[in-house]
């Protein structure tokens, strides 16, 4: 049992910033490297869709850990680190600066704790994330948003023998006049192979148009990290079980619909280590 809810955090965790219900064990702690893509997409979600002004490429690699403070306590970080390129122009031509450029994005620390545990599992969490991202006024390339960001969640979910479900409801709180967001997912995992499971998600992020944030024109032209991002998102995740701690993960999340986002799917490949 002890190995089933290491697998269910890894996939919680593989793609989206991790918000299961299970904490780990006092004393317990894992980490994850991950390398998520979105490579070459102009088309943005929009009412109507629109073009950027360049070819974007966003990639971003991520240190994911997870500590147990106490068998009910565990403590989250997020280490994002950002690589984002401006290709070619759209049209022909370009006012934006072809232009790449490597930079955290928004470091994140949460806090979940375990409330409830009758068969289903009921637990609060609180993410801070930190305003640490940059932005580039030439090539309108921004790795975070400007702001700092506080999302508190509840999470609910339960394991049977070789599967589970979990699902999780909250709001990111911003400042610097962004929009505060309403979230909500959902995910079930199955254990498909002895080395191999798969895990589905759909995940929800509703704007409350809230916030008036004045961001530069070239930050609109490339869409990255501006007010009022939204979108309806679902995807796959896959464990490969190397040994008892030690694994690959592969993942695939796209949107059914957005705004302000990218128009292209996000492909993740990660290993991780159970300590």
């Amino acid at each position: 049992m002890k190995n089933l809810y290491t697998i269910i955090a890894l996939l919680s965790s593989g793609i989206l910033f991790a918000q299961s219900p299970w904490t780990q064990e006092k004393g317990s702690f894992y980490t994850q490297l991950s390398f998520t893509t979105i490579s070459n997409y102009d088309e943005i979600f929009g009412d109507p869709d629109y073009q950027t002004d360049r070819e974007i490429t966003d990639n971003t690699l991520q240190l994911y850990g997870e500590y147990g403070i106490s068998n009910k306590t565990t403590l989250i970080v997020n280490l994002p680190i950002k690589f984002i390129s401006t290709g070619d122009a759209v049209n022909g031509t370009a006012f934006l600066a072809e232009e790449s450029k490597s930079a955290f994005g928004n470091v994140s620390v949460g806090l979940r704790h375990q409330f409830y545990n009758k068969k289903w599992i009921i637990s609060g969490q609180l993410n801070v994330e930190a305003n640490t991202g940059t932005f580039e006024a030439a090539s309108g390339i921004r790795t975070g948003q400007d702001a700092w960001t506080f999302t508190p969640t509840v999470n609910f979910g339960r394991s049977f023998d070789k599967f589970y479900i979990q699902a999780f409801t909250g709001i990111d709180l911003r400042t610097n006049n962004y929009s505060n967001n309403f979230k909500i997912g959902g995910e079930i995992g199955t254990k498909v192979h002895s080395k191999i499971w798969l895990a589905g998600f759909v995940d929800i992020v509703s704007s409350f148009n809230d916030g008036d944030v004045n961001l530069p024109l070239s930050n609109a032209a490339t869409a990255l990290y501006v007010n009022n991002q939204e979108y309806g998102a679902f995807g796959l995740k896959v464990i490969g079980e190397f040994n008892k701690s030690f694994g690959g993960v592969l993942g695939f999340g796209g949107a059914f619909s957005g705004n302000n986002v990218a128009k292209q799917g996000a492909l993740t490949l990660g290993l991780y280590k159970r300590f």
